[in-house]
């Protein structure tokens, strides 16, 4: 049983719109202690109708989010701080139970997270543009700064929280509305945080929280001509597919920041489920093509 200062901040629904929801088929992801296997709660699993949905209303909130003074934006995103780090003991307490890091390393992810955040409230009143040298005396070059629309971001089981801040700070502070997808396993600590956001004074239609399948969320995200860019971190094999789908579709080029291939170390003693982890190395160092996509070097010790 999750014991958390603040209850309230526990969400197993989803954030479309300004509401927490479920999924309109009714459908659910649960959320297990990778610890023992106990179940810690559900959230929905969210699909086509919701992913476009959310969309939608993220792109008509973005002409009052970008018109909103750079200093305004900043503020907001230093109070989204704060909350962070007044929250960083429930944070830590929810990941360590959701993800399984241990709870030092847990407090330490929160204050790296918030960090993001902290830099660029500070950077949104700092974006400043250019007026360049001209090739010709009648000609005069300026080069200006503008949120370029709706955005997605795809996040890993990993670092659950600070790869949240990490691509929604900078869009938030540039102006863009975005969408999240978090990984499956990791969907309660996403939720936790986008409830502090909005605690912060950031609109409800501006960031739009949907757990699901990423061939179904995702392939959508990236498919859509509303979404103007994408930041994703993950597997070496889904970034060269994104990327791919990003390359094809028509109209301007969308902008992809892709963090992905890491080498990722595991330590297993003896109570580890050989059978298991032998299934999670596989999964982890190849694709399902069968192609070699990351390194993963694990020890194993004797108690």
């Amino acid at each position: 049983m999750l014991k958390l200062k603040d209850p309230s901040l526990f969400r197993q629904q989803c954030h479309l719109n300004g509401e927490w929801v479920d999924a309109r088929s009714g459908a659910t992801i649960t959320v297990r202690n990778p610890a023992d296997g106990s179940v810690i709660g559900t959230v929905p699993k969210m699909g086509v109708e919701e992913t476009r949905a959310a969309i939608e209303a993220a792109e008509a909130a973005w002409p009052a989010w970008r018109a909103k003074l750079a200093r305004e934006r900043a503020a907001i995103l230093r109070r989204w701080y704060d909350l962070i780090l007044e929250n960083q003991e429930d944070l830590a307490v929810l990941m360590t139970t959701e993800q399984g890091k241990p709870i030092t390393e847990a407090r330490g992810e929160v204050s790296y997270g918030a960090s993001f955040i902290e830099w660029f409230a500070e950077e949104a009143k700092r974006a400043y543009g250019d007026v360049i040298p001209q090739h010709q005396a009648d000609k005069r070059i300026v080069v200006i700064k503008q949120a370029i629309g709706v955005c997605a971001a795809i996040t890993p089981w990993n670092f659950p929280n600070a790869m949240i801040t990490r691509k929604a700070g900078p869009a938030f502070a540039a102006g863009c509305p975005m969408v999240l997808k978090p990984a499956s396993q990791t969907p309660l600590i996403a939720a936790h945080a986008v409830g502090v956001l909005h605690e912060a004074g950031v609109p409800g239609d501006v960031l739009h929280f949907l757990p699901g399948r990423g061939d179904v969320v995702g392939r959508i995200l990236i498919n859509d001509p509303r979404i103007a860019g994408v930041a994703f971190t993950g597997s070496t094999a889904t970034a060269r597919v994104i990327n791919q789908t990003l390359a094809a579709r028509s109209g301007p080029i969308v902008p992809l920041i892709a963090e992905t291939g890491g080498q990722n170390a595991m330590i297993a003693d003896s109570s580890a489920l050989v059978e298991q982890l032998v299934t999670d190395i596989m999964q982890s160092a190849f694709n399902s093509a069968g192609q070699r996509c990351s390194a993963l070097r694990v020890l194993f010790v004797q108690d």
